[in-house]
């Protein structure tokens, strides 16, 4: 084939060797604007893992790059005179010029042709030129070609909050270092580590805001520079910071961060009537953050990839060769640009984080992608991982008011105590409550006996039974539980009898009103679908059909109505106090009747009730405030909250924080932070822990302890959730349906045994560890890693 890569980036120049090495009869031309030594940035930064990728595609250069590198293992941590570091991490840094050095020099000994100094204009006139079949599309961020074909590409392009400025400095630093420092306008951060034998790169970064305020935006570029040298000087050692962008002025040094997807990454052109494909690769199809490091990695990744697939695919035809590539390609940068993302927005949030304390502000900032967890934070440094949980169990047996266990190994996050109120919680996980549709005319039976007492000596923290319905038409189907008669109330008070005669858990009631979510079938005979007989009328917050053409139609809920419901949570909420429930929840979430008041999609009302998130949000604060004076004022109430509608129109994140607001000025002790189910139109993006960042926001904007739910299926999840400050508890519902007992299971599979079990079932707890412990010496004999770091790599997957 002939070859044609726009672009002499890392990108560009990989692919080029790859493909000129895999067959030496390949034309493959690189085009370079800029001079061979010319390069901007300072270094780059490779996890051991990426170095491990690049000795397989070749390993000459690879040998080559190793020898260049500066290695670390630690991260330090700045923050409020505290210096916090952590070990194990295998990072290396190499100065971006060497790197396209030992590149280009790669590709002049295998016969690539390189031109410099040529600036592309016109693509088609290049494959012309060069006679190409494929021509590589690698010219960076700013892409020319992908703006020139973006009907075909499908950029989006999502220009961030905050200003960066690349610099580097004589001042070596002997582990990557995030400084966090506090002005008058607000939080500025720097991202440092050396590169090469004498010089770092150092990034500075703060919101657009700050950067605004500080004057930063009418300095000229040497008094940029001298203002971040007096910022950070207690870092620097009295070096300076350096430029390597003269040619830019003033404020043009601090530029903002374009995350870049693309829809399709290969379009075909028509270049002297053959089809030419022009396939995008690097920064050109894709950004990751910096604070991640891996703009570089993705752009080596995918000359790898596609190198790859033209030896796998060899004669099956290029149309195959690059929907492979695309295919494989989009879902490695899918799972790095979601990592990528989370750690952006922390690094553009810093100030939300600020009120913790040095060593949980450092661990969350280590944790911030979600893709570095307890456990692999612990394979990294257990000593680091040892050290930060005794802290956390120090703090949080101090707030519940407990002696701290002498003696004990240090225990897990998840396991350590949590006091609202009155009512303390021996840990943090919960069960969450989960609709069974399995009561008798809203009485809870045996059935409920079964399934919470089993899941309360299971080892949660606390069962949640599932949304209790105020009055018969409240119900979202026959099956639902109720707790509007006397023979609702003694049927609850059997089952919070045995859990708490028979366990150490707490059992929390969550009541709710179906709304326009109501009279349908059981789960298993159809979700959502109306009953075919006995249906009984709707009411929302305004008209609506949940499913559109099929569901019952809700009307408006009238003055009266809205009396008449909140008097049934009353006496629904001293019901729930009667029958000695441990804590309760309000149902604010997925499209049910108070729900229904918060979305500007499902509230289109013109009283008081109507209009402004604080008039939607009426009504749900006077239930509260109702319910809140009826139940006993020693027992907390938690609000269970849709954050995002997931839907153009409706309730945003930023809307969630304003709602919790609300809630914590009314009296609210926690809030379950959940999202949709208000709108058949949503989209969701799914993922692990994909509503922690809701729960998280609200928990340190607003200042309100929060219940983290949504795809939490491992201990590690769970411990990374509560170490990191993001939520207080975190509620596990589809893992609890498959085990009763996730919770001493998960404990087990930790190595931790300092966790009572049933006394019933102490003989299973034994054999259970025994075995477990058999299987990690074994492991480990087998691996050379200590069966505590077995244990960690088997919770990481």
């Amino acid at each position: 084939m002939n070859i044609v890569c726009i672009g002499g980036g890392p990108a560009g120049l990989y692919f080029a060797l790859l493909m000129k090495k895999q067959d030496p009869t390949h034309a493959i031309t690189v085009i370079e604007r800029n001079r061979p030594y010319d390069t901007f940035g300072w270094g780059v930064v490779f996890s051991d893992q990426t170095l491990g990728n690049l000795v397989a595609a070749d390993e000459q250069t690879a040998r080559t790059i190793l020898q260049s590198f500066n290695h670390w293992d630690d991260i330090d941590v700045h923050f409020k005179g505290r210096t916090i570091t952590s070990g194990g991490h295998g990072f290396c840094g190499i100065g971006r010029k060497r790197l396209l050095n030992i590149l280009q020099a790669r590709c002049e000994e295998l016969g690539v042709r390189l031109v410099f100094e040529t600036e592309v204009a016109d693509d088609g006139a290049i494959a012309s030129q060069y006679g190409a079949d494929l021509v590589i599309a690698c010219d960076g961020l700013n892409s020319r070609v992908r703006s020139r074909y973006a009907d075909t590409y499908q950029p989006d392009i999502d220009s961030r909050h905050c200003r960066f400025v690349w610099l580097g400095t004589k001042k070596k630093f002997d582990a990557f270092t995030f400084a966090f420092e506090e002005t008058e306008h607000g939080w500025f951060q720097a991202h440092c580590y050396q590169y090469d034998g004498d010089t770092s790169t150092f990034i500075v970064e703060t919101p657009e805001e700050v950067w605004r305020k500080s004057g930063l935006a009418d300095m000229s570029q040497e008094e940029g520079i001298a203002f971040c040298e007096r910022l950070f000087a207690r870092y620097l050692d009295g070096h300076a910071l350096m430029s390597n962008a003269k040619h830019l002025r003033g404020s043009a040094m601090w530029i903002t961060f374009p995350r870049i997807v693309c829809r399709q990454w290969v379009h075909w052109n028509a270049v002297d009537g053959r089809r030419v494909p022009v396939v995008l690769m690097g920064d050109a199809a894709h950004t990751a953050h910096f604070s991640i490091g891996s703009g570089t990695k993705l752009a080596l990744e995918d000359a790898i990839e596609l190198a790859r697939c033209f030896e796998r695919e060899n004669g099956a035809g290029i149309d195959k060769v690059l929907d492979a590539y695309q295919q494989l390609r989009a879902v490695e940068v899918l799972k790095i640009q979601s990592a990528a993302r989370n750690s952006m927005e922390w690094f553009e949030n810093v100030e939300r984080y600020t009120a913790m304390e040095a060593e949980q502000f450092a661990y969350s900032m280590l944790t911030r992608s979600q893709r570095l967890s307890h456990e692999n934070l612990r394979l990294r440094d257990p000593d680091y991982v040892n050290r930060f949980e005794d802290w956390i169990a120090r703090r949080a047996f101090e707030q519940a008011g407990l002696a701290l266990p002498r003696g004990q190994s240090s225990i897990p996050p998840m396991l350590t105590p949590f006091r609202l109120r009155g009512t303390v919680l021996k840990n943090r996980i919960v069960v969450s409550p989960m609709a069974q549709y399995s009561a008798v005319d809203g009485v809870a039976g045996d059935y409920h006996l079964v399934h919470l007492g089993s899941r309360a000596l299971g080892g949660a923290g606390m069962v949640f039974a599932e949304m209790t319905c105020v009055s018969a038409d409240a119900r979202i189907t026959p099956g639902c539980p109720g707790m509007y008669t006397p023979g609702h109330t003694a049927a609850w008070k059997r089952i919070v009898d045995f859990v708490h005669a028979s366990s150490d858990a707490k059992i929390a009631m969550q009541l709710g009103h179906a709304g326009a979510k109501g009279s349908t079938r059981r789960s298993w005979d159809g979700t959502d679908l109306p009953l075919e007989e006995g249906n009984w009328p709707l009411v929302s917050a305004s008209p609506q059909q949940y499913l559109e053409g099929v569901s019952q139609l809700a009307r408006e809920a009238s003055r009266a109505d809205l009396e008449r419901i909140r008097q049934d949570f009353v006496r629904a909420t001293e019901a729930a106090a009667e029958a000695n429930f441990d804590w309760l929840e309000l149902h604010c979430a997925h499209g049910y009747f108070l729900s229904s008041f918060i979305s500007p999609l499902t509230n289109q009302r013109s009283d008081e009730y109507g209009g402004s998130l604080e008039n939607r949000c009426r009504y749900p604060l006077e239930v509260f405030a109702a319910i809140r004076a009826a139940w006993p004022a020693d027992k907390p109430i938690s609000v269970r909250l849709s954050a995002h509608d997931w839907t153009p129109g409706g309730l945003t994140p930023d809307d969630a924080v304003d709602v919790a607001r609300l809630f914590k000025a009314a009296g609210a002790d926690m809030i379950d932070v959940s999202s949709g189910q208000v709108s058949k139109k949503e989209r969701p993006v799914y993922g692990r822990m994909y509503q922690t960042p809701f729960a998280d926001r609200i928990r340190n904007e607003v200042g309100i302890p929060t219940i983290a739910v949504g795809a939490i299926f491992e201990a590690d999840h769970a411990n990374s959730i509560i170490a990191s400050g993001r939520a207080d508890l975190c509620a596990i519902a589809r893992p609890h349906l498959a085990d009763p007992a996730w919770t001493l299971h998960e404990t087990a599979k930790l190595g931790y045994t300092d966790i009572a079990w049933p006394k019933q079932y102490y003989a299973g707890k034994q054999q259970l560890e025994r075995n477990l412990e058999r299987e990690r010496q074994m492991a480990a004999a087998s691996s050379g890693l200590t069966p505590q770091q077995v244990a960690a790599r088997l919770l990481e997957g």
